[in-house]
Parts: C-alpha cells; structure tokens; sequence
C-alpha cells in the first residue's frame, strides 16, 4: 500500500519580483525555505519570511517551503531592473599607495561591517514593509547605477542616495536591532547598521549625528540619526544600503509593501 500524499504547506507571497526586489511570504510557523535550491531561512513563529533579489539576479527563480505538513514550490519570474549607466572617459589614473597604517584601519572596518552584514537573527521586522527614513528628500544616485571608466565598468552603486540638509532627521523605517553605531567611519562617515530580520541588513552612511547605540532595538519611525556628508560624500545626503545574506537589493522598492494574507 503506498503512503498516503503529504498535504501541501500553505504560502502567500507579497512582493516586487525584480532585480533588486524582494519576496515577504507567510506560511506555517518554523517552515524552512529554499531559494534555488539553498536553504536559506526559516518562517517566524508568525509564519512570516524574506527573500531578496541580487541587482544581477537571474530571470527566473524557484522558491520552495518544506514544513512538518509537506511542502510548496512557486516559480518567480525576475524582471530586470532598470538601471543608469555612465561612460566617461578620463586622462590616466595613477593609484596611490596607501600607508600600513591606512590599509590596517580599512581592512579593521570591513571586517565590522562584514559582521554585521552576516547577521542571521529570527526577526520579522520585515513583515509590514518600510517608511523612507527621511522624510524630504531629493534622490541624487539611483540604486545599482554602474560607471564604466575608459571602457572598464566599475562596481555599481548599492545604495539609493537621499539628499536633504545636513542635520535632518533619520528615522528607522521598520524596526530592528542596531549592529553598528559608529562615528568617524573612513568612508562611510558616520555609520548604523540595522538587523531587520532574517539576514535583511540596513546600512545608513553619512550621517552627521549617530543617536543610538549598538544592541539597542528601535522601532518604526523612531529617530535614528541625522543627514550629514561626513566620510567619502561630497555634500549631505543619506546613502541607504539593504542586504539580504550577501544579495544586494533596492531598499526603496520596500517602502509601503503589503503584508501577504
């Protein structure tokens, strides 16, 4: 006698499947979730989970929940992003050499931001979406927009720059747990970094005040910090950065999305 068909899991995706983009889905509480083929995370106790799309993310991807009533696939079609690309050409660059001293202070930092980028908490600050963490503001470089420098393209920009005066305020878009809560950082000025859930990272660059401190929990809306252009800005804005475990996607395309039912 054959074993009786397992029932499948439920699942309720919301999302913009785009490069860049972002799946929340909900399904039964504890499910793991895979991604091509990875296991990647697992429900909240809420059912809630996240999926990020990489800037270069392929056309196509399988999504599948497996829980203790069974399992359910979806296939997502990925539409490409649209994305500014700059060719200019330059007379010679001569690179510099860098001090021990400088190397060491760089190589110290990204291993902090490395850290916190790897955060894998159990999270679902995610579930409702995000506010924009200023509220007036003039975009000045578009996410995932590439330089190519005498014919040889540069990495491209990750964040989404949001110009306002030095010392506006920065508000938490959704809730979370500060990682990092540094002044002075060399390139990045003043830094927070945000766990939102499920290996959703937030980086917030520039900012002329930093107001709270690692391993404090904020809310949605609550202040964070300030506008400013310290670090490697050449005027005040807030470069936003959003990644999720290691895919980096467009932390705009989160703002008002809608919690699957």
């Amino acid at each position: 006698m054959s074993a009786p068909a397992r029932a499948a899991e439920p699942l309720a995706l919301a999302g913009r499947y785009q490069q860049g983009g972002f799946a929340i889905g909900r399904t039964a509480p504890g499910a793991q979730t895979y991604l091509d083929g990875q296991a990647v995370t697992r429900a909240s106790p809420a059912g809630f989970f996240i999926i990020g799309f990489d800037r270069d993310a392929s056309a196509r991807s399988t999504l599948r929940v497996a829980g203790s009533e069974g399992e359910t696939s979806r296939t997502l079609d990925i539409a490409r992003g649209d994305f500014d690309v700059q060719r200019i050409t330059v007379g010679p660059v001569i690179p510099g050499t860098a001090s021990p001293e400088l190397e060491a202070r760089i190589a110290a930092e990204s291993r902090r931001k490395a850290a916190a980028f790897a955060s894998r908490s159990d999270r679902d600050d995610f579930r409702n979406g995000f506010s924009s963490p200023v509220r007036d503001f003039r975009v000045t470089a578009r996410y995932g927009g590439q330089r190519i420098l005498n014919g040889v393209p540069r990495p491209p920009h990750y964040g989404i720059d949001l110009a306002a005066p030095r010392g506006t305020p920065v508000y938490a878009p959704a809730g979370g747990v500060v990682l990092l809560a540094e002044n002075g950082m060399l390139f990045e000025g003043g830094l927070i970094m945000i766990d939102h859930g499920q290996g959703l990272v937030a980086a917030y660059l520039h900012l002329s005040s930093v107001d709270v401190l690692r391993g404090q929990s904020v809310t949605r809306g609550e202040r964070i910090g300030a506008v400013g252009a310290t670090g490697r800005a050449t005027g005040p804005h807030l470069c936003w950065r959003l990644k999720w475990r290691g895919r980096n996607m467009n932390p705009m395309l989160l703002v008002g999305a809608q919690t699957p039912v």
